[in-house]
């Protein structure tokens, strides 16, 4: 007799190449068992974590022998290897550290000036195709006409990817059950501002997934979103922002890190809290049938009471977060390095800390 699988919810934090750790995350549940115990009901995310659940989801879609292989070779294509790639990369995040410092002027250039754009294209014949082409990039691991071809997919676990739309200042999730997704989702959810031009398509403009949800979580609880046989029992977080800091920031790189830490957070905090009290609603029968079934909510989902290592009860929202040891080395500026040296103990670190989380988790479901 088949065991009944635990049904999972993933949601990936956005980060830039911090999201890394997300890919060896991912890569450590699926290395160790995930399969064997748990059912992936959804999988959303934003930015760079938007990045990693889409190439998870499109492998399963594929049904890959092995889930986290396309992943993987994405993210060995979008890390400097030659040293025309690695030369460039350094001078890049080295002149925003300098910048960030004070050490150097800063100069606000906009990706739409016709310097950017002369650069962008003098740079990408000294590189490997794809390098300086985050479009071409993705459409080399992902036959989007394929997926245009397909149309929206109610068989699979859902996919959720969260934007912002730029003329109208409203969130935006592209939801592979609704829509066929898209390259223009992705780049959208990725377009930091100040980086890239906004995706525009449909009559519409995005910008990166750090002014939406990050990632999002309230949609895989309802139904409406994910389906009526995709509500998770428990929804894991891929976590990129540190809670907390040890001291007031002084400096302005170390103001600019953390203000940039603690907006990447402040969403999933806000949408954990409404989580919460929606949970507390529904155990106390606050709601009649009628009035959840019209609003898409099925089920309580359990949560912890508060977001502390210290609960001392399961956790049903748990979080796969960075060891201390890597975090109190990373700055701002390591989100836009694509150096083997920031990538490589990103994703030895997710691997490291997926791996003690999927054995945590499979120990738990043992009565």
């Amino acid at each position: 007799m088949a065991v009944k699988k635990r049904k999972i919810a993933i949601t990936c934090q956005g980060g830039g190449s911090q999201t890394a750790f997300t890919a060896g995350a991912l890569k450590a549940l699926y290395d160790n068992g995930f399969d064997d115990h748990f059912e992936l009901v959804s999988i959303t995310g934003t930015s760079g974590g938007a990045l990693c659940a889409t190439l998870i989801w499109y492998a399963l879609l594929k049904k890959d022998a092995y889930i986290p292989k396309r992943m993987l070779d994405l993210w060995a294509d979008n890390t400097a290897s030659s040293d025309a790639e690695l030369r460039f990369n350094d001078y890049l995040v080295d002149s925003m550290r300098k910048v960030n410092s004070g050490q150097m002027p800063q100069f606000n250039i906009s990706p739409y000036s016709p310097l950017m754009q002369m650069m962008s294209t003098m740079t990408g014949k000294q590189f490997r195709p794809n390098f300086t082409d985050f479009r071409g990039l993705l459409e080399s691991h992902i036959d989007f006409a394929e997926l245009k071809a397909m149309g929206p997919n109610t068989d699979m676990p859902a996919l959720i990817l969260g934007a912002a739309e730029v003329l109208t200042g409203q969130l935006a999730k592209f939801n592979s059950r609704t829509e066929a997704i898209r390259v223009e989702h992705i780049l959208s959810s990725c377009a930091v501002p100040n980086i890239f031009e906004a995706v525009e398509f449909d009559g519409k403009a995005y910008w990166d997934g750090l002014f939406s949800d990050n990632p999002p979580v309230d949609e895989v609880i309802k139904p409406i979103y994910v389906g009526e046989n995709n509500i998770p029992e428990e929804i894991w977080v891929i976590k990129i922002n540190p809670n907390g800091c040890k001291t007031v920031p002084k400096s302005p790189e170390a103001i600019s890190d953390r203000r940039n830490e603690m907006i990447g957070n402040m969403s999933l905090f806000q949408q954990l809290a409404g989580i919460r009290t929606l949970n507390e609603l529904l155990l106390k029968k606050a709601f009649t049938p009628e009035f959840l079934a019209q609003n898409g909510v099925k089920d309580a989902i359990n949560i912890p009471r508060c977001l502390s290592s210290d609960d001392i009860r399961p956790y049903h929202i748990p979080f796969i977060e960075m060891s201390a040891e890597l975090q109190d080395k990373l700055d701002y500026e390591s989100k836009l390095d694509r150096s083997p040296k920031n990538i490589l103990p990103l994703m030895a670190d997710g691997e490291s800390q997926g791996k003690l989380f999927i054995a945590e988790r499979i120990a738990a479901l043992k009565p």
